[in-house]
């Protein structure tokens, strides 16, 4: 066999596959035996039937093209491993020459992984927000867990900011009732900017029993329209907030003072920001990444993606009685905003995805059995499942393989992170949370 690699585009390679006549005997034979398997002749028993009869009663062309539809598959996997490829799809087949006793020439357009030349990580700085603590952010914490035990009393007075009132309220657009936007005993924190816009002035000043009407924009369906609002307070309730001292700290915590309380917040915030760090670090790295490389897209794959995602979207709102086009609405986007949102998110998963698969051909990286058991436990904790039953559902529908790469790629991700350079806002160098020595990671 002698194959030849043409290249059509960054994404998209042509294999020219020239086959001896003596390569194809081994295929040749096996079709012989298939027909005679399912050929019915007199005089002979399944399975017997010898070539020259096929040959006079089925004829030998009809042979030759099983064995050649037989073995194409075979020889274009060879000539893609020669070639060194990523292939990203079922390939285009045609074949260009046939002749009985000649040998087989045939052709292979597939798209395949671009190539990207990595830079050196090592030469690459990436800035993560500090992890200290302020005394003010300890404060606001604090301000916050206070609030969560405040209490509400009635008063007998108009409402102002930072009650709790009970109120009806009805919407009417073009005279009629919006039945989405009207309520009936619900309870508002006045200033808080939820329902509708006009709210929060419109009852600042209101005493019980007394109305209040404005003009309230809307959104949603209805966005660029305004509508007539009518609320009524039927209750005004005072917000009460514990005074921050140890007697709180004993109310709301395990501990006995304030400082203990103090300092264990302190910590818990130190530890989410730590987090937080990781996960920037991680976001900034690959777009640091994606800013330096010029990483090409196959358009066919872009384009069946997309069409995907828009099944997927219609099966979601069918399911839901609805359209398309009022989900949209409901979300305040119109359809060429969502076409080109998901392009985007598409091109640039897309792109993210070759570049993590180049790192794990580049540095030879591979998943342990105890790592793949525990994306596995994770992936399944996010999604709600039991981990077996999600091992389970991978097995029954073949997806596996997409896993494996699923979890190269967080590999990759992390081996990345070991290094580069990770620094603060003052350029001072930051061990992200629970990273490895790079020496533990993919054996370098």
């Amino acid at each position: 066999m002698k194959s030849a690699v043409e290249t059509l585009s960054p994404t998209r390679v042509k294999f020219t596959v020239e086959v001896g006549f003596d390569e194809l005997q081994p295929s040749v034979a096996a079709a012989y035996r298939k027909v005679a398997q399912q050929v019915r002749i007199p005089g002979f028993r399944p399975g017997k039937v010898p070539p020259p009869i096929i040959d006079r009663r089925i004829g030998r062309g009809f042979v030759l093209e099983q064995a050649v539809n037989d073995a194409i598959p075979d020889f274009y996997t060879k000539a893609v491993e020669e070639a060194d490829v990523a292939v990203l799809a079922q390939p285009q087949i045609e074949v260009t020459k046939f002749e009985d006793g000649e040998g087989l020439t045939f052709t292979a357009e597939v798209d395949v992984r671009p190539k990207i030349e990595l830079p050196d990580p090592e030469e690459i700085t990436v800035t993560v927000d500090p992890a200290e603590v302020a005394e003010a952010d300890v404060d606001a914490e604090l301000a916050a867990l206070a609030d969560r035990f405040a209490t509400l009393s009635p008063v007998e007075r108009p409402a102002r900011r930072g009650d709790f009132v009970t109120i009806d309220m009805v919407l009417t657009l073009d005279g009629e009732e919006l039945e989405d936007g009207s309520v009936t005993g619900a309870s508002y924190e006045v200033g808080s900017g939820q329902l509708v816009e006009g709210l929060d002035e419109a009852l600042e000043g209101l005493a019980v029993d007394q109305s209040a009407e404005f003009d309230a924009p809307l959104a949603g369906p209805y966005e660029g329209r305004v509508a007539r609002a009518r609320v009524t307070v039927r209750a005004v309730r005072e917000k009460s907030t514990p005074a921050l001292d140890d007697a709180f700290a004993k109310q709301a915590s395990e501990f006995d003072t304030l400082d203990e309380l103090r300092a264990d917040v302190r910590e818990r915030l130190r530890r989410v920001r730590r987090i937080q760090q990781v996960v920037q670090a991680r976001e900034r790295l690959v777009d640091t990444l994606l800013e330096k490389l010029d990483i090409p897209l196959p358009e066919r794959l872009v384009e069946n993606e997309i069409a995907a995602r828009a099944e997927r979207l219609r099966r979601f709102t069918d399911a839901r009685g609805i359209t398309v086009q009022e989900y949209l609405a409901r979300q305040g986007e119109t359809a060429e905003q969502h076409d080109a949102h998901t392009r985007a998110d598409v091109e640039r998963e897309m792109r993210v995805q070759f570049l993590l698969d180049t790192v794990v051909a580049r540095y030879e990286l591979s998943l342990e059995e105890a790592e793949f058991t525990d994306y596995l436990i994770q992936r399944a904790t996010r999604l709600g499942v039991n981990p077996d039953d999600y091992a389970n559902q991978l097995v029954r529908t073949n997806t596996v393989p997409l896993a494996v790469a699923d979890a190269l790629r967080g590999k990759a991700l992390a081996y990345l992170l070991q290094h580069v350079r990770v620094v603060d806002p003052q350029g001072e160098p930051v061990v992200l949370e629970g990273t490895p020595e790079p020496a533990a990671i993919g054996g370098q």
